[in-house]
């Protein structure tokens, strides 16, 4: 919605600037999207006078002119026909950006055909005031001094404000409900004018019949007589063409003044061109050509409004051409009626109309300017237009008004805090157009413009708003007593820092749809059976995603795109995989793209064991005992058969899937080269044991002793996974035994085939005396033992 300063101050008295106007609105709920000065972009261009002007030398169609402009004389070289000694026009000096024309003037002087040129004269569509560019704007010199600047001589000095109606609040789609509000929060005192009712010169001569009074319950005409149909006055164009409106002729221009000025949408038939009643009942498949140049059709839940010859257009949407008003109109048919807004709603949806007055019914339309509307507009035809006019008739039952509220000034305290005074609450309904009659209980009368409200508690919204949110007080929630409990999960506190775990190791969190593409989810073992949406909010992302992989592989893919290749991003969110709440999880998922990266020290790149790295960082970081996870392989079809691996506890419980994803998944993304990830699952991590209530940390124990490192190699079977061979080279010893690592692993000559030697650094530590051979030896024993159970044989 668009409105001037200007115009607002035909229904505000105020001295208020446009910076206040704006504060004021949106401290009222009026959520200002922007502000338009046009004196802004004309700061730059004045006044000057043209005292001298001569035919340039060197070519035909170009003056010379001697120019009295703000900066001195000027000499300018200018092709306009109208360019002449003895007019002022609009000056532009060296460097100024025009807008018509989207550039900005050199800022030295331009030889044209061998004379300089200080500057231009504009026309008035190169100062965007218009769309003459014969000729540049001129003006008689003696009513304009130089240097004033152009936005105050053509009175562009007035900014226009562009702020978003809520859905509830169709009232301030007219500028004397603006104006209301604003006088309501104290900027001023409302005085849009009253609507005199016009002098009836005759009775009306049109029927009108409402044969589907759900669709419009009320319909009120009247006929004038002797128009004579033109241009517009300046005043109203100005007011159009300043809210992007383009001016047509005075009949229409009259119908869009009262839809912005009054929120009433209004119609002009040419009464000459309707054959006999009007009818407003429901289309019947009926095609007709519309005042916009498109064509539709009414079918049957359609408002359409008739004459007895057919459709003559779709009621509260548009009109139709065959029946509209042009220069022959002498004699008109003004209709201000109620339209259902569902009905409209539906209709110009399904029919792909977009409107004024479709924007307004569909909000709702106040019932009670019907009439008003009509004598409104009589007023400014008999004005402009000239004529006579009929009286009023309205054909149905104009709607009743809401009905009054039972309201309690307590509530206003009860639901927002604030402590006013009663008459204060009785003072901001009455100046929103409330009516109030106190007591115990309040009665409310609701105006016939404001059906949002219903109860209570919309009053109290209209005293809050109008008092100011931000005069509500700022007070602290009371403390609670005793002891109060963290308010994070386990989980919770768990992925915090698995987040950061991640992050450190140089991966960027992303946040992603949990909705994907179905064609992506089947690639992800969706299946069938993915969770199809009903309404989904794009065709791209129909369903539940299976995997929090999807989205992250496409970013990667995007980044790639757009030259960043090593993307490696990761994600904590729900995955979901049937309807019943255990098939929905919690899922950290990340990926890096395998990418070459040149280094001094040779060349990198991330592979499955990045994965896994980056996936035992976070299970670490989160809490589980990674010396003690099982190694598997992963069931999903999307994983590398020979690149991957799952991290369980236990034969059930799966902690993580890490490696390379399959090409034929990457295939189905439109993914580019290979790409490891993993997916971990922090609500599968044990619970920590309870300890004592003791917050104090245990005793920190260190040997005084050196450790000892004892270094063996076993051939096992091909198939044995070296995790094996070191989680059971650790229970050898518990005691002594503080940590095992695999350094080596070989095939080749000397090792049978179908085997590999697998070479570990086991480190004793001792904590009560400096160990003997004797007892470095039993250990070592129990090693080969313990390593011989898991299927290795010590290598001679």
């Amino acid at each position: 919605m668009k409105f001037t300063l200007s115009w607002l101050k035909e229904h505000l008295e105020t001295d208020a600037t446009i910076d206040q106007v704006v504060e004021a609105m949106t401290l009222a709920g009026l959520e200002v999207e922007e502000v338009e000065n046009p004196a802004e972009k004309l700061a730059d261009f004045t006044i000057a006078h043209v005292t001298h002007a001569e035919k340039h030398p060197d070519a035909d169609k170009l003056s010379v002119c001697t120019v009295e402009t703000k900066d001195g004389t000027k000499t300018i070289v200018c092709g306009a026909p109208n360019a002449r000694a003895g007019i002022a026009v609009a000056y532009a000096g060296l460097g100024t950006y025009i807008p018509g024309l989207d550039f900005s003037l050199d800022k030295k002087p331009r030889k044209i055909r061998g004379v300089e040129s200080h500057g231009m004269m504009c026309s008035t569509k190169e100062l965007e005031m218009g769309e003459d560019h014969d000729g540049i704007l001129e003006l008689p010199p003696a009513d304009y001094e130089i240097g004033q600047p152009i936005a105050d001589a053509m009175g562009m000095n007035d900014p226009v404000i562009d702020f978003e109606v809520t859905p509830n609040r169709p009232d301030w789609l007219g500028v004397n409900s603006i104006a209301r509000d604003l006088a309501a929060v104290g900027l001023g005192k409302i005085i849009t004018p009253d609507i005199p009712k016009a002098k009836v010169s005759f009775d009306n001569p049109q029927n009108v019949r409402i044969e589907s009074p759900e669709a419009c319950p009320a319909f009120a005409a009247r006929v004038i007589r002797g128009v004579k149909n033109g241009p517009s006055p300046k005043w109203l164009q100005d007011k159009l063409k300043a809210i992007g409106l383009r001016p047509i002729s005075a009949l229409v221009d009259i119908t869009n003044f009262v839809t912005f000025d009054r929120a009433r949408p209004l119609h002009f038939y040419d009464r000459a061109k309707v054959k006999g009643d009007i009818i407003v009942r429901m289309g019947r498949d009926e095609e007709f050509a519309a005042l916009d140049k498109n064509s539709y059709t009414a079918g049957a839940q359609d408002c359409a409004i008739c004459d007895e010859s057919g459709i003559l257009g779709l009621g509260g949407i548009v009109g139709g051409e065959s029946s509209g008003c042009d220069a022959d109109t002498n004699e008109i048919i003004i209709e201000s009626a109620y339209f259902d807004p569902l009905t409209i709603r539906q209709s110009a949806k399904r029919l792909g109309v977009n409107s004024d007055a479709k924007y307004r019914f569909e909000r709702g339309v106040d019932t009670g300017s019907l009439v008003d509307g009509v004598e409104l507009a009589t007023k400014l035809v008999l004005e402009i237009c000239g004529g006579e006019a009929s009286d009023i008739s309205v054909a149905g039952d104009i709607p009743a008004d809401p009905a009054p509220i039972n309201f309690d000034p307590a509530l206003n305290a009860r639901l927002t805090g604030m402590t006013l005074p009663e008459d204060e609450m009785k003072s901001i309904l009455e100046r929103l157009g409330f009516g109030v009659e106190t007591g115990p209980n309040w009665t409310v009368t609701v105006p016939s413009f404001r059906r949002d409200c219903s109860e209570g508690a919309d009053l109290v919204e209209e005293i809050a708003r109008i008092h100011g949110f931000h005069n509500l007080e700022a007070i602290s929630l009371p403390p609670l007593p005793g002891r109060r409990e963290p308010t994070a999960t386990l989980t919770q506190n768990r992925t915090r820092l698995a987040r950061r775990a991640l992050a450190e190791r140089g991966l960027s969190e992303a946040v992603t749809w949990s909705f994907a593409l179905q064609d992506h989810a089947k690639a992800f073992d969706g299946g069938d059976d993915v969770l199809r949406l009903d309404n989904p909010i794009s065709s791209d992302l129909d369903c539940m995603r299976p995997s929090a992989l999807i989205h992250l592989l496409l970013a990667g893919q995007r980044n790639a795109d757009r030259g960043y290749p090593g993307a490696a991003l990761f994600e904590l969110g729900p995955v979901y995989r049937g309807l019943n709440p255990e098939d929905q999880a919690l899922s950290l998922a990340g990926m890096r793209r395998i990418e070459i990266r040149r280094d001094w020290s040779g060349n990198q790149s991330p592979d499955a064991l990045s994965a896994k790295a980056d996936a035992l960082a976070a299970l670490s970081a989160m809490g589980a005992n990674v010396a003690n996870l099982q190694m598997s392989k992963p069931t999903g079809s999307y994983w590398h058969p020979g690149r991957s691996g799952r991290l369980q506890m236990g034969p059930k419980n799966i902690l993580a899937d890490f490696g390379e994803l399959h090409p034929r998944t990457l295939k189905a993304l439109g993914i580019e080269g290979r790409v490891a990830a993993f997916e971990l699952w922090p609500e599968n991590i044990p619970a920590p044991r309870k300890k004592s209530a003791s917050k104090a940390k245990g005793a920190l124990t260190l040997s005084d002793m050196m450790p000892v490192h004892r270094d063996f190699a076993f051939i096992v079977p091909e198939n044995v996974a070296a995790g094996d061979i070191v989680k059971a080279a650790k229970g050898a010893d518990k005691q002594l035994i503080t940590d095992v690592t695999l350094f080596d692993v070989y095939q080749g000559k000397g090792i049978e085939d179908g085997h590999k030697s697998l070479a570990i650094d086991v480190t004793l530590t001792p904590h009560d005396a400096t160990l003997t051979d004797k007892d470095i030896d039993a250990v070592s024993e129990k090693i080969v033992a313990q390593v011989g159970k898991a299927g290795g044989v010590l290598r001679g």
